[in-house]
């Protein structure tokens, strides 16, 4: 039996209102912050209701970007973080889903051995890794490259670990049925993992977008020509203007715009996600 208690109930929202209020404000502000004229949030009054300059600063943005912070319009910034984005997400899982493959379904000496020298990486913080990831990148030439962004990125530990531990929850009559069927390894990873793994790639597939688009520290190390700057750093590099203030309208017209991919991945692909991350029957 369920009590209905109306004052748990109000309090319920009440905490839920809160979350969503703490959450929304800040893009809120943002967006505001990116429809008003050069100025008007250096004056210490901060504006609460949308400007009148919002087709200016989002055109300006796409047509030329920040001149005084040396970086390019917002379409060519835009478009390098989407390339790094869909490499990176498209290359860790392609690489990880057929190295699970290969562990699980090849008899192999040292198959575990590698399978737990892949899983050790996740103990080396980024930051212990990124000097020598970086000399290898510079010696190969690929500083000033999509390569160089995206190559070094596609590995993971992660993924591997999850379609691993997938395969091992399927049945052995589906490789027993294959197999007396005629199909060879290639197809029965075409036809039947495949298709089986959707929902685990769907949530994995969001994930590693967004770790793709946001990346930060890489790009600024392996880039210095304009042509190749990522939007996360270009929003650094607006914000780090030397002798002048920051001109907060195009900078948040920026981060809105960056907010954008993102979010329509997750919008689009919400069912795929949350199926993923909680299915257990397969």
């Amino acid at each position: 039996m369920i009590e209905n208690r109306p004052w748990l109930n109000a309090l319920t929202h009440l905490v839920l209102i809160a979350g969503v209020a703490i959450v929304v404000l800040p893009v809120y502000l943002a967006f505001v912050a990116s429809t008003h004229p050069d100025g008007a949030f250096v004056s210490g009054v901060m504006p609460l209701l949308p400007g009148t300059e919002f087709a200016a600063n989002y055109g300006e943005m796409f047509r030329s970007g920040m001149a005084n912070a040396g970086t390019p319009p917002l379409t060519l910034m835009l478009g390098n973080a989407l390339v790094m984005a869909v490499v990176i997400t498209v290359g860790k899982i392609a690489i990880s889903i057929t190295s699970a493959f290969a562990i699980i379904y090849f008899r192999f000496p040292g198959r575990v051995v590698f399978f737990w020298m892949i899983f050790i990486t996740l103990m080396l913080p980024v930051e212990v890794r990124i000097l020598p990831t970086f000399k290898v990148v510079a010696d190969l030439g690929l500083l000033n490259s999509y390569a160089g962004l995206t190559l070094p990125l596609i590995a993971s530990a992660t993924a591997t670990f999850l379609f691993r531990q997938f395969f091992m929850t399927l049945p052995d009559e589906l490789t027993e049925a294959a197999r007396v069927d005629g199909a060879g390894p290639l197809r029965f990873f075409r036809d039947i993992l495949l298709p089986l793994s959707r929902t685990n790639i769907a949530a994995l597939s969001v994930i590693l977008f967004i770790y793709g688009w946001v990346q930060y520290l890489w790009p600024l190390l392996v880039t210095t020509d304009p042509r190749y700057y990522t939007i996360v750093m270009g929003i650094k590099r607006m914000v780090a203007v030397s002798d002048a203030d920051p001109q907060w309208n195009l900078v948040m017209a920026a981060v809105m715009l960056a907010m954008l991919p993102p979010v329509v991945v997750v919008v689009v692909m919400q069912r795929l996600f949350v199926k993923g991350l909680v299915e257990t029957e397969k």
